[in-house]
């Protein structure tokens, strides 16, 4: 408990440093006397505050849990609540590369933590834990909470039973953080953690590969609003909960905790409504509902890396045709002139290096130097090849061109006579 104590009192050392900045302030009202914490209200009242939820008792002790229902009419941006449960069995293999296995909806968990700080060391609470689910009424999402650090082997023991049920765990950069943490977590209080059983399928790393070249940040809350079209309002930043949910140990207003649990239950629909969308675009690529041409190179790329070619090609061709900005372009269509040369088709390939050799950009020189290698070797037009390697050189000099610079003009050149 030592990590608690003194996590504890660092907080409330930061606490009267706040609190002594804003009583100096001649605007602000005489500091009121600290109110006693047996004035507060006790832990019972909790759920009466909430209006919602219900104290569960367990053979480890009691905690808070609630539930909340997305009806399936609803949409969230530019989902529809009720595509999920359309979704089929496979929908995760390809994506997870044969390693979460085909299993119905419904099993699947949606899980998000809110935590008492960002390390996964063993100082580190998950004090909320939300679990969502894909039901026949919508999208449900519970929510593991404990008051007090005393209830954590209840919320663990209730968590465990909950995700019996599951046989696939989804989660949004669950594998770096949220598993390890929660693993700790029921170490800490000897017991097994339930992960051992459940398919992992982290969403972040796809949904990087997709939106990467696109967007600044691929933090959920981002693709929340640029992929999906959701606008959160009144929403608590991530990195303010800790000190909200420590605020409410010292005082217990439970009302303060209201946008923590509102928090996760977006996250955990988002993360749900992405599920939809970038398992798609891995599985079938021409329909992945992609609107951005550099949203169609990160999936070409994203192919490309998993050994499919002859897929990644037709898109980069396509990205080409919706628009992208200068520096994506030019690397795009050096992209597809050597993926053209793979796949044997030396046209295309010519003509993808032709276009670079144009215009000023980073790989001018070494499209006008696949050129000259082309007319050495495969036209022996020796006159041409010289023109585009001289041309290279302007632009690069390196000792390979000044090799192929010299080759070519001794083969230019007209034999010596003989005496």
């Amino acid at each position: 408990m030592s990590d608690l104590h003194e996590q504890l009192a660092m907080l409330r050392r930061r606490i009267r440093r706040i609190d002594a900045k804003y009583a100096r302030l001649p605007s602000q009202p005489p500091e009121k006397p600290e109110i006693p914490p047996e004035n507060f209200a006790p832990l019972h009242h909790f759920a009466d505050e909430f209006m919602s939820g219900e104290v569960v008792e367990t053979a480890h002790g009691s905690h808070f849990e609630t539930e909340k229902l997305y009806e399936r009419h609803r949409r969230h941006g530019s989902m529809d609540i009720s595509n999920l449960q359309e979704l089929p069995e496979d929908w995760l293999v390809p994506l997870s590369q044969d390693t979460v296995p085909a299993a119905p909806p419904p099993r699947w968990a949606f899980l998000d933590t809110e935590t008492t700080g960002l390390a996964t060391g063993s100082g580190t609470y998950a004090f909320l834990v939300g679990v969502g689910r894909i039901a026949p009424d919508g999208f449900r999402i519970r929510q593991f909470f404990m008051r007090d650090f005393g209830e954590e082997a209840s919320l663990l023991d209730a968590l465990d039973r909950h995700l019996a049920q599951f046989d696939i765990l989804i989660t949004y950069n669950g594998k770096t953080y949220d598993q390890p943490l929660l693993e700790t977590r029921f170490r800490m209080m000897r017991r097994r953690p339930p992960f051992e059983r459940l398919a992992h399928l982290d969403l972040l790393f796809g949904a990087r590969r997709l939106w990467k070249l696109r967007l600044e940040s691929c933090r959920l809350v981002d693709l929340e609003n640029q992929i999906l079209g959701v606008e959160r309002e009144g929403d608590l930043p991530g990195e303010m909960i800790p000190y909200v949910y420590f605020e409410y140990l010292r005082r217990r207003q439970a009302f303060r905790l209201v946008p923590i649990f509102h928090h996760n239950a977006i996250d955990i629909l988002t993360l749900a409504c992405l599920t939809g969308i970038v398992p798609c675009a891995y599985r079938s690529p021409r329909e992945a509902p992609l609107a951005h041409g550099a949203d169609w190179v990160g999936l070409a790329r994203w192919l490309l890396k998993a050994g499919r070619p002859q897929e990644a090609l037709p898109l980069l061709r396509r990205a080409v045709g919706m628009g992208l900005s200068d520096q994506l372009l030019f690397r795009t269509l050096w992209e597809i002139a050597v993926l053209e040369k793979r796949l044997g088709n030396e046209p295309a390939a010519l003509a993808a290096w032709s276009e670079l050799s144009l215009a000023p950009n980073p790989h001018r020189a070494a499209a006008l130097q696949e050129l000259a290698k082309h007319y050495e070797h495969r036209e022996k037009n020796f006159a041409l090849a010289l023109e585009f390697t001289s041309a290279a050189l302007r632009l690069e000099d390196t000792p390979a061109l000044r090799r192929r610079a010299e080759r070519l003009q001794r083969r230019l050149s007209p034999p010596a006579e003989k005496r």
